[in-house]
């Protein structure tokens, strides 16, 4: 997610900005405007002020029927900065180092220990909600503040899920994808149905995500 302790240090547009090309992966500016229901010239000078500051990046992309090639902003690599990683290579430092002096299942332990003791933390959260989606909605939250970036979203087809475009352990899951599971349990134990975990990859140089679905009936 966008670094939650600044948001209220920064422009509201810049932290909208931010978070829907971290979602997309690049647009252009009407696209933009659509979704921040403001004018063309107003987040394109939002844009450019974020453009000098070294936050974005600005692509021509050839246009599939005739015409000037599209003008799309990206984030740049200084933006990543945005979305924090938990100190991975610390982590997985400690991490290899516990396997090399208490055995090969030490980091599954100490991981196991740590979902077990967040889930007790935000139990008390969810019991106060009184539907699923509620419970689903106070969730993302939460993974939030964790330093993930999600969103709630719904349609007949797919139906109820969280959209997740950031997560500080991405790189922690790849190298101990025993997590991954253990995390998903914790969804599940809270808000007390089965998730349905799908990683959905990017396409045309867009991001990919990890979807979570939630069984509503």
């Amino acid at each position: 997610m966008f670094l939650y302790g600044f948001r209220e240090l920064v422009r509201p547009q810049w932290v909208t900005i931010v978070e829907e090309l971290k979602i997309h992966g690049g647009l252009p500016i009407p696209a933009l405007a659509t979704t921040m229901e403001m004018s063309y010239m107003g987040v394109k000078q939002q844009c450019e002020s974020l453009l000098k500051l070294g936050y974005l990046e600005r692509h021509r992309v050839p246009r599939v029927e005739v015409g000037r090639p599209e003008i799309l902003y990206k984030l740049s690599p200084k933006a990543l900065a945005l979305f924090p990683q938990a100190g991975v290579v610390l982590t997985l430092s400690l991490l290899d180092n516990m396997k090399k002096l208490y055995g090969a299942t030490a980091p599954e332990k100490l991981l196991f220990q740590y979902f077990a003791e967040l889930q007790e933390k935000w139990l008390g959260r969810l019991q106060r909600a009184k539907s699923l989606v509620e419970k689903a909605t106070i969730l993302s939250s939460l993974r939030e503040k964790e330093g993930c970036f999600a969103r709630c979203s719904y349609d007949v087809k797919n139906g109820f899920r969280i959209e997740e475009f950031h997560h500080p352990l991405w790189a922690l899951f790849e190298e101990y994808p025993a997590a991954i599971l253990m995390e998903l349990r914790v969804m599940e134990n809270l808000l007390g149905t089965k998730i349905d975990r799908r990683e959905i990859h990017g396409g045309r140089g867009g991001p990919s995500r990890v979807d979570y679905c939630v069984a509503t009936i």
